[in-house]
């Protein structure tokens, strides 16, 4: 057993915790919203950014905090940091003039300093480098802010987590992950945790681009994973190259699940240890 097994199979509870924290600290509809992280939490912040700027909240943008644009005016900055001691997130924190809140596993972290006010999900907090259940547990907490009701994702996630996950997933050469609006964020995540805890070849992108190019190594044994609806006529396209695709059905953050599944399955195939990636640590703390 490894710790990213016991992990992945709690998101359900940790879930339904999350929806009982207070968000109020979040921002509110009409205020101009950067949102940072690195890694992971980058792309839990493409997601919240394409959520609340669809659902009418209003300009939201998101950067990987080493690129964020400090000198450019928001009304609020959001970072999202499992360790609370990542670099890059620190320091831009430091150098924005604009209000900013950390959502963090760890709030007895220099992030707590840094940042105005906090969202602390301590009970989110992961021994494994691969992270899965502070990532997906601080998308909800940013979704419920948004007044999007998550009543029944929970019990999708525990009936995904009891689902044989089909050879195709498991046996492939090779996954491309794609996604539309807020579905990037996840497409993205997905390719990284197959990428850091089986060292497979991934690559995401967005669902209309993949014709532009990327499409030409689709072949047989090899995945096409859609997250959210596909666009007319990919799947078929997709199909006569000999590649699975795989669907998401529902929300498309319980098909983040079944992705994270299958990186810790096909990691203990390979006798690989998820919970330790080579030359990963748990938080870049630059020197």
């Amino acid at each position: 057993m490894t710790y990213l097994r016991d992990e992945i199979a709690s998101q359900p509870s940790v879930w339904e915790r999350t929806l009982g924290v207070s968000t109020g600290a979040l921002p509110p509809a009409g205020e101009r919203v950067a949102v940072i992280g690195c890694g992971t939490s980058f792309y839990m912040a493409q997601a919240y950014a394409a959520l609340r700027e669809s659902a009418g909240h209003g300009e939201t943008d998101a950067f990987a905090a080493s690129e964020f644009p400090v000198a450019r005016s928001y009304d609020r900055v959001v970072a999202l940091t499992r360790s609370g001691t990542t670099t890059e997130v620190l320091a831009a924190l430091e150098r924005t003039s604009a209000p900013t809140v950390a959502v963090t596993a760890d709030p007895a972290t220099p992030v707590a300093g840094a940042a105005d006010a906090v969202v602390a999900l301590e009970f989110a907090d992961e021994k494994s480098v691969v992270q899965t259940r502070f990532a997906t547990a601080a998308l909800v907490a940013l979704r419920a802010s948004l007044g999007e009701r998550l009543d029944g994702l929970a019990a999708a996630a525990t009936a995904e987590l009891a689902t044989p996950l089909p050879r195709e997933l498991l046996d492939a050469a090779q996954w491309t992950f794609l996604g539309t609006g807020w579905t990037i964020g996840l497409a993205n995540e997905a390719a990284l945790k197959l990428r850091e805890a089986t060292q497979s070849w991934t690559e995401s992108y967005y669902a209309m681009e993949y014709r532009h190019g990327p499409i030409s190594i689709a072949a047989p044994g090899r995945v096409v994973w859609v997250f959210g609806a596909a666009p007319a006529g990919l799947v078929d396209e997709v199909r006569r190259t000999g590649a699975h695709v795989e669907l998401s059905d529902g929300d498309p953050l319980v098909s983040l699940v079944r992705a994270h599944r299958v990186a810790e399955a096909v990691a203990e195939a390979r006798g690989l240890d998820p919970d330790r990636p080579r030359n990963l640590d748990r938080s870049v703390i630059l020197k």
